[in-house]
């Protein structure tokens, strides 16, 4: 297997790269830079050497005597620097030249200098330069002066300072290596000291991990913006399609959902009504970076929860009337053991006829089974925390389809369950909870009053907000059972309120 290299070398390998490339480059610059500038020096040059040249007196004097001009062209060489001076007649007649072979040959290139104008140029590998030479005595032109210097090539001017350039490469490469090393033990610290290879097997197995879980998964950032989305939690929160780079505050979501992304609420398990569907959201604070929500379904948990619940209190209501049974079951046989035969019939009717009159009180006026059997079962519930159950004269209540049925059945044993747990607390022997079940023209009105000390007028929203609880607080399973009274109510047109002690609660056909 093909072993993968480190960030670090990685970088330093680009850096060295970088760093030959652009040293190239300036490398190739400076010597066209160079260059330009070394014919620039050297037109000048040589036309100022041509020029004090042609000025002389001897060569404007004694143009046709060689022996007089050689001299004066060769000290100018000598002392310029030149590669050549080369004193040519009007005929074109090389005068005087270093190289002796060159003496009486023909100028081999083309001038305007013979028409009195200087030239500067270049001729083949040299740079040179043509000056006029004007007669001293007639200002005609009787021949010209020609300067030459030599022009070294590219690879030959890049070469001359081989130490500064070796010395200006080292330096770079040194720097080059410290600052790659530098980056990438930099780079390799904030990512936690991951390689790129593993960064990307992270990133793709968590977009593996996040689009395939059954939770849901919300990112946000440090300004509750959201950052990233899986499917299942769109689903869940029904997100738009361009919820990523959004704020919280701008998504329609509701007051309870806000608080719990965005921390305002606090807690283990937050439970959170979204459209028909209750959902259960964790929080996890990342420093400095936001936070990451996750969320669950919890509907079908909690309708098993309220099977389970309807289950303990059938059990609460079985004890209940067994206790209460064995209790008078110990009353019959004290009297039989006493030979109060008549006391213990009178006793037998006595409890016969109240069971008789709370069933047939309630039978006769709720016609609908499932309600009719919560009353029966909450009543012994009540006698066994010392609390009495009424039921209203004027409830009426004939038999209501199932999904209303449903929803009453709901609603009332929440409210009972809420007034016997207003009424634990309370200490005497007054404790009693009245039910009232009326049939109107457009549905169904609950009216459930006790004798406790009910709700601050200031409360009389809130109790209905889903989280709210006097009670203490249990994984966040509190303060729900007052706000699906709400939804259940609202989602049918209805409406539930409270005033003091007395809950009102009207559920539409």
């Amino acid at each position: 297997m093909r072993r993968r290299r480190s960030l670090a070398s990685q970088l330093l390998v680009w850096q060295l790269v970088v760093v030959v490339c652009l040293l190239c480059a300036v490398g190739a610059l400076t010597v066209v830079q160079t260059g330009r500038n070394f014919r620039s020096n050297e037109e000048r040059r040589m036309l100022s050497v041509a020029e004090n040249v042609a000025a002389t007196s001897v060569v404007q004097t004694q143009m046709g005597d060689r022996d007089l001009l050689a001299p004066a062209a060769e000290t100018a060489r000598s002392l310029s620097g030149a590669t050549y001076v080369l004193i040519v007649d009007l005929r074109g007649r090389i005068l005087t030249s270093p190289d002796p072979a060159q003496v009486g040959s023909t100028l081999d290139r083309t001038t305007s200098a013979f028409d009195g104008r200087a030239w500067v140029g270049t001729a083949g590998d040299s740079i040179e330069a043509h000056v006029p030479v004007f007669a001293a005595d007639t200002r005609r032109v009787n021949g010209i002066v020609v300067a030459g210097a030599r022009e070294p090539g590219i690879w030959e001017g890049a070469l001359d300072q081989p130490v500064d350039a070796l010395r200006y490469l080292l330096v770079a490469l040194v720097i080059g290596v410290t600052g790659s090393l530098l980056l990438a033990r930099r780079v390799k610290n904030q990512t936690l000291g991951l390689e790129p290879h593993e960064i990307t097997a992270l990133v793709e197995n968590r977009e593996a991990l996040l689009h395939g879980i059954r939770e849901g998964v919300v990112g946000l950032d440090a300004q509750d913006r959201i950052t990233l989305v899986n499917d299942h939690a769109r689903e869940l929160l029904a997100l738009p399609g361009d919820a990523v780079g959004r704020s919280v505050e701008e998504l329609e979501l509701n007051d309870r959902l806000r608080d719990v992304l965005t921390g305002r609420a606090t807690g283990v398990d937050q439970l959170v009504l979204r459209q028909g569907v209750v959902l259960t959201l964790n929080r996890m604070p990342i420093k400095g970076a936001g936070a990451v929500v996750t969320l669950r379904d919890r509907t079908e948990l909690l309708a098993l929860q309220h099977e389970l619940d309807a289950s303990q209190h059938a059990t609460d209501t079985l004890r209940a009337q067994a206790h209460e049974f064995a209790n008078r079951l110990h009353t019959i046989a004290g009297l039989i053991a006493l030979k109060e035969y008549d006391e213990v019939s009178n006793y037998i009717h006595q409890i016969s006829s109240a069971q008789d009159q709370w069933r047939s009180e309630v039978s006769e006026s709720i016609g609908d089974p499932a309600v009719a059997a919560l009353l029966i079962a909450k009543a012994s519930l009540a006698a066994e925390r010392g609390t009495a159950l009424r039921l209203d004269p004027d409830s009426v209540l004939g038999r209501i389809d199932e999904a209303l049925s449903a929803d009453l059945v709901m609603v009332l044993g929440n409210l009972v369950d809420n007034a016997l747990d207003a009424l634990s607390s309370l200490n005497g022997d007054r404790k009693w909870i009245e039910v009232g079940v009326v049939q109107v023209d457009d549905g169904v009105q609950v009216v459930v009053r006790d004798s406790g000390p009910g709700v601050a007028p200031e409360l009389a929203e809130e109790v209905f907000r889903h989280g709210f609880t006097t009670k203490a607080a249990s994984h966040g399973e509190r303060g729900i059972g007052l706000a699906l009274i709400r939804r259940a109510c609202l989602r049918r047109g209805g409406s539930v309120s409270v005033s003091g002690s007395v809950f009102t609660a009207r559920l539409p056909w």
